[in-house]
């Protein structure tokens, strides 16, 4: 079973709290009074004391920083290629969709709304303990369709524009298949590449977006589990929109792209 580190974080930070504050309220005093009664100058705190109130102050911040702004990922398959690749550590903002608790995931203070186009990282409907990213086509009441390998959003065929093969020389360490074709396709005001495979069969049907749900592909459209497969994503399960790349390095082959650093994601 994978280990919920948000969970785990969550624990440690209020465990090593809740002892420093016993130990600031109740025990000190104690050892303080017993030292001047022994003549020592300063006693000695017990080891779970001195790392609780050195442990709480750093872990109550990567707390706060993590669940309520920004968090990092990591990005294991190719279904978002060519805009993310295998291997990419990408930042994802918090925020951007309302501030949300951690381990409930309630949210508490709404900002934001998710938009048609935006890269979106959300727990896997199908497994909630498992992170997924995909881009958000499809918002609450939207009509979906995809037919011979095209996109069409109520009614209306989403722009592309051919671009051409695309070469495995672009991707350091993911390697398409020969038949990947590229092409620019906009979403609203949102202009990003996509992928499709000549040699794959089509993945055609039409879809309602109800309420309080969201539909979403993967930008390598031949290549993606996404919601064409297993359905919507509802809003309580979004984690927030990804912004950013610090880091590529798949190692799994042992190799990099370092020029990726500091991409922003569109």
């Amino acid at each position: 079973m994978k280990p919920d580190f948000s969970l785990l974080l969550v624990v440690l930070t209020g465990l090593s709290g809740l002892i420093w504050m016993l130990d600031s309220l109740f025990l000190r005093r104690g050892r303080m009074d017993r030292a001047v009664q022994q003549s020592i100058e300063r006693p000695r705190d017990p080891v779970i004391i001195e790392y609780s109130r050195s442990l709480f102050p750093v872990l109550l911040i990567v707390l706060l920083f993590r669940s309520f702004l920004f968090e990092p990922f990591k990005i294991p398959s190719g279904s978002m290629i060519p805009t993310l690749l295998v291997g990419d550590f990408i930042v994802v903002n918090k925020f951007a969709y309302g501030l949300r608790l951690p381990v409930t995931h309630h949210k508490i203070v709404p900002i934001g709304e998710p938009e048609r186009g935006d890269v979106v990282v959300f727990r896997y409907p199908v497994d909630p303990k498992v992170n997924f990213i995909k881009r958000l086509v499809g918002l609450p009441g939207d009509t979906i369709a995809y037919r011979d390998k095209k996109l069409y959003v109520n009614g209306e065929p989403a722009p592309n524009e051919l671009q051409g093969r695309f070469s495995s020389s672009e991707v350091k360490c993911s390697t398409p298949r020969p038949d990947a074709i590229r092409l620019t396709e906009s979403l609203g005001s949102v202009s990003h590449d996509i992928l499709i495979h000549e040699s794959s069969g089509d993945r055609d049907g039409q879809w309602e977006v109800p309420e309080g749900h969201y539909f979403v592909m993967g930008d390598n459209r031949d290549r993606s589990n996404d919601s064409r497969e297993w359905g919507f994503v509802p809003d309580e399960n979004l984690m927030g929109r990804a912004v950013g790349i610090w880091l590529n390095f798949d190692y799994t082959k042992g190799c990099g792209d370092l020029s990726r650093i500091g991409d922003g994601i569109q």
